[in-house]
């Protein structure tokens, strides 16, 4: 085989058109099943910089890490059986809010305590009916890291029915849990009912996990909740400010790493958490140089001779 000389390649290359370029780059938007993913994981995102905010404000992280993993015995069990996988994920992760609040009152524990007892136990529960099952590979990874590339059409819908939930939720509950962050004392003199407020923000954090895991799964679905708030927060200093932000960045990395998945043949999920985790990363980096700047600025003005007055 005689290869072209460099000379004819180089005219080749030149003699492509930019237009070549933007059409293999919009080459994935001409599938379904890639157009559902982006209208999925924005969705998921907007929901999840709602209450991502929230859980960064409040500092429960934790508690969205445990909640992804709890959801596996639930939705273990509903693959097992044949029920819909959603369906066994949310009365697993509520069955778990629900035990945290238990043990929290009951048993006279700390909150990160009953959380991790329960983390444990929801998480050795899963693995003993996947381990179980026998026959379960493909859906463990699906389980584990999502399949943002197989949404359907009734997956937008409950996604859709999900995020105005979730959105009229937080609105109506945007007092209380204000007054919550502040202090839960002064909520409770105000009357905002503090412990209602705080349900409701779990309530709030268990429907963006369950909603995420399709988009992610168990295990990235926190990258998703948090690395969004997180890049917000250094530009804001309203919360409704901080969610809008959060959405941007949120669904922004949703494109962003579905079109870097599609072209470099990596796992949709899991590109679309880094991509939200590399957006937080730069977001803080960004800020710390802004804030170096600055500092050098006014150490620059306070060096400066002051002027003498002429008489």
């Amino acid at each position: 085989m005689t290869l072209p000389p460099p000379s004819a390649t180089l005219a080749l290359a030149s003699a492509r058109s930019p237009l070549d370029g933007l059409a293999a780059l919009g080459e994935p938007l001409g599938s379904v099943f890639f157009q559902r993913a982006l209208l999925g994981g924005g969705l998921v995102a907007v929901l999840c910089a709602v209450v991502g905010t929230w859980v960064v404000i409040r500092g429960m992280a934790f508690l969205g890490e445990a909640l992804g993993h709890g959801m596996l015995p639930g939705v273990a069990l509903a693959t097992v059986i044949g029920f819909p996988v959603l369906l066994g994920g949310a009365v697993s992760a509520v069955a778990m809010s629900l035990g945290v609040g238990a043990l929290q009152r009951r048993g006279r524990m700390s909150y990160d305590t009953s959380i991790g007892l329960l983390f444990v136990a929801m998480l050795a529960a899963g693995v003993i009916i996947v381990s179980h099952s026998g026959s379960f590979a493909t859906d463990v990874s699906t389980i584990l890291f999502g399949e943002i590339l197989a949404i359907g059409t009734g997956d937008l819908v409950v996604l859709a029915v999900a995020t105005v939930l979730g959105l009229v939720v937080a609105a109506l509950a945007h007092r209380p849990l204000v007054a919550l962050a502040v202090d839960p004392r002064v909520a409770a003199t105000l009357g905002l009912r503090p412990r209602l407020a705080q349900g409701v923000l779990v309530g709030l954090v268990t429907l963006a996990v369950v909603a995420s895991y399709q988009a992610v799964g168990s295990l990235l679905v926190v990258g998703l909740l948090l690395a969004p708030a997180v890049a917000a927060s250094p530009w804001t200093t309203r919360i409704p400010t901080r969610m809008l932000l959060a959405s941007g960045i949120g669904i922004t990395s949703v494109i962003g790493g579905l079109f870097v998945s599609w072209f470099a043949a990596t796992a949709a999920g899991a590109t679309v958490a880094a991509a939200a985790i590399g957006a937080a990363a730069m977001s803080a980096g960004i800020h710390a140089a802004r804030a170096g700047w600055l500092a050098c600025r006014e150490r620059a003005a306070d060096r400066r001779p002051a002027a003498i007055p002429v008489s």
